[in-house]
């Protein structure tokens, strides 16, 4: 008997495959003595829409919402049909007595597995493959340790909660904004309390008023120090800030008390997915989107880190064994590597082993796998980089420095010079320090030396993805795993936008702020709700109840917006009217540039705002030609001198000549001598004899 083997990708069956000597490569599954290997393609089942539970919502009106199924089916996806029959096949296999799940080990991962096996019905037992990294070793190990898949009811039960609160809350919010305002404004419990995130910063920065304030500084040789004050602001005007240097001018001030402590900081825990997103974010500019995938291709392609989608900074107490082994994988990555392994890889920062603190998976480490850098793209190599980096502190010592606080008192105004001596660098290797000019005595005088200096408030910084990264988890907007699609999604849907300076509300976004529910804008019941999804993935709450409760708020979502006297404005409307119905045309942005969409709902109009550049060149003044579209179709025109010309059909390009062979025939003619003509050749015979 074999066991079924759903894995989440092709490219990990294959893997796996490898490693359980399912040797036999077939369409859509390998095959082996003992085990048949078979993969999702992602997701390949998803919830019903509304028109394939109910006829009557397929039509978008106020009167069908909200729309509140009594039982959200599951229905396959298009264009993915034929791996879900042939998983079908296999499973219906009289050789087959049972599978095991080997899909992302998380919430996605086990929704996309269950889905799969519920809808082929499989009755036999099933069993969960739960590892964090796709190395050979982790693979064995994880098959030896297989888990009845009962004990992950609850992540499961999680999964579809999430997914129909998305539905429920997602579709009716939606649709009810968009029959109201007749334009598309996407809302969702998680989005659009995003979105007013970075509307409240956008607000902060609109509001705010520059305001100058002066500050007092104090040198005593080559050290310099501020007037302490509980608000540095407080003087306003430098008539006000002379006055107090005067006053303080009038005698020495005298240092009232040097102090010194010893200050031991220990290196920062690895990383979570969330905080390599801020920091790649900070450091290169990624978006969310590409530092995931590129993190998810070091795990999964070149299986030199373990799983990226965690929510944890720690390890567990078990993983203490290993830790030798994956450092000896990153030997040659930097020169105190040798050294830590000479000492017995001992873990320095040992904060770190808590296993209370790791839920579904553990901090991002690297594996024991040896990397082939060679195979890296410099994207690739940068995020290593920066997780074995932190790995690595682990192991450094701890950084030690002494400081010292001389306070220099002016009667009641105080001024504190601050000065570090660092004793052991440890895991901060780059961090220097000034030496001290001053000798600080207590009791000591010191010469009123004050300057003014005028300074100005500066404004809040928009957020950038780094930013609103923080600020989602802080809110538990969503998961580690979801936060970058959330943010792609609000930039697709044109609710905001990506700048120079950082991200943006586009002014439909701003209204659809306005629109929706307070309740929804507010982060607050997005926090409650995501904090019982998580609540149910560890058995201490109902998903029946949770879903009851987000039937409740639906209802009382789309009646808000049903009673609404809200007035929207579509700023994307233009003046330009449809040629086919004469309705005014709808400007949107797409990955190829700016579009003109029909606003009817009825009418599929749509053409391109500007001409599209191609890569074809002009024969007169050789720059790139523009591509119209004509009433009789697309053709090349040179904007610089006007010169049109067809388009030519798949046929004419493949028989037309390249530059490569138009070279290789002039080449062929050049070299070829040139024929004499019969009368030359005469001349030539008659001047001979003669």
């Amino acid at each position: 008997m074999k066991q079924l083997i759903l894995a989440e990708k092709p490219s990990v069956a294959k893997d796996l495959s490898k490693v359980l000597g399912a040797n036999q490569k077939h369409k859509n599954y390998y095959e082996g003595p003992k085990v048949i290997v078979t993969w999702a393609l992602g997701h390949l089942l998803g919830l019903k829409m509304p028109e394939d539970i109910n006829k009557e919502w397929q039509s978008w009106q106020m009167e069908t919402l909200p729309m509140i199924p009594k039982n959200l089916g599951i229905k396959p996806l298009p264009k993915t049909g034929h791996q879900l029959k042939a998983i079908k096949q296999l499973a219906q296999r009289k050789d087959v007595s049972e599978a095991v799940i080997a899909t992302d080990a998380g919430r996605e991962g086990e929704l996309v597995a269950r889905w799969i096996l519920e809808w082929v019905r499989f009755d036999k037992p099933v069993k969960r493959l739960w590892i964090s990294s796709q190395t050979d070793k982790a693979i064995k190990v994880g098959f030896a340790q297989l888990k009845p898949a009962k004990q992950y009811d609850n992540l499961y039960q999680s999964a579809i909660a999430r997914a129909k609160a998305d539905w429920l809350v997602g579709l009716n919010v939606t649709r009810a904004l968009t029959v109201k305002y007749q334009d598309n404004l996407s809302a969702g419990r998680v989005q659009t309390p995003t979105l007013a995130l970075v509307r409240q910063q956008e607000r902060q920065i609109e509001t705010f008023r520059p305001q100058t304030y002066y500050v007092v500084e104090l040198a005593v040789g080559e050290e310099h120090a501020r007037l302490v004050q509980k608000n540095p602001h407080v003087l306003k005007e430098q008539h006000d800030a002379q006055q107090l240097v005067n006053h303080m001018s009038q005698k020495n001030g005298r240092v009232i008390s040097v102090v010194e402590k010893t200050k031991t900081e220990t290196a920062p825990l690895p990383y979570d997915l969330t905080e390599i997103q801020r920091e790649a974010n900070q450091r290169y500019g990624f978006s969310a989107k590409k530092t995931l995938s590129l993190v998810q291709s070091l795990y999964e392609a070149h299986k030199v880190v373990t799983y990226p989608r965690t929510d944890s900074k720690y390890l567990t107490n078990d993983m203490k064994a290993t830790m030798k082994e994956r450092l000896q994988a990153v030997s040659d990555f930097a020169p105190e590597v040798k050294t830590y392994l000479k000492n017995g890889a001992v873990v320095q920062q040992k904060a770190v082993f808590n296993d209370a603190k790791v839920s579904d998976h553990h901090a991002l480490l690297p594996t024991e796998q040896k990397p082939n850098y060679a195979k890296l793209t410099s994207d690739e190599q940068r995020i290593y980089n920066m997780i074995v980096t932190r790995f690595l502190m682990l192991f450094a010592s701890p950084h030690k420095k002494v400081q010292q606080k001389a306070t220099v008192a002016f009667e009641d105004h105080q001024f504190v010079f601050t000065q570090n001596k660092i004793i052991e660098a440890g895991w901060k290797t780059t961090e220097e320090t000034k030496p001290s000019t001053v000798d600080w005595q207590e009791g000591m005088s010191v010469a009123p030396n004050f300057a003014i200096k005028k300074e100005l408030t500066s404004p809040p910084k928009p957020l950038n993805e780094g930013t609103l990264l923080g600020k989602m988890e802080k809110f538990s907007l969503g998961t580690p795993a979801t936060r970058a699609e959330i943010i792609e999604k609000l930039i697709k849907s044109e609710l905001m936008e990506r700048t120079p300076s950082g991200l943006q509300v586009s002014p439909k976004g701003k209204q659809l702020l306005e629109l929706v529910n307070p309740s929804l804008v507010s982060p607050e019941l997005t926090e409650k709700w995501e904090k019982q999804l998580e609540a149910i993935a560890q058995g201490q709450f109902s998903s029946g109840a949770f879903l009851q409760q987000i039937e409740n708020d639906t209802k009382q979502l789309v009646k808000e917006i049903k009673q609404s006297e809200q007035k929207y404005q579509d700023f994307s409307l233009t003046q330009k009217k449809c040629p086919e119905c004469g309705e005014l045309l709808r400007e949107k942005n797409t990955r190829d540039g700016k579009i003109y969409v029909c606003s009817s709902n009825e009418c599929t109009y749509r053409r391109r705002k500007d001409p599209k550049l191609s890569n074809h060149r002009c024969p007169q003044c050789h720059k790139k030609m523009e591509i119209i579209d004509g009433k009789n179709g697309a053709y090349f025109r040179c904007k610089f001198d006007g010169t049109t010309e067809k388009i030519p059909t798949k046929k004419e390009q493949k028989k037309k000549m390249t530059k490569h062979e138009e070279r290789r025939l002039m080449k062929k003619y050049s070299q070829e001598e040139p024929q004499e003509s019969p009368l030359a050749a005469a001349l030539k015979a008659a001047m001979e004899k003669n």
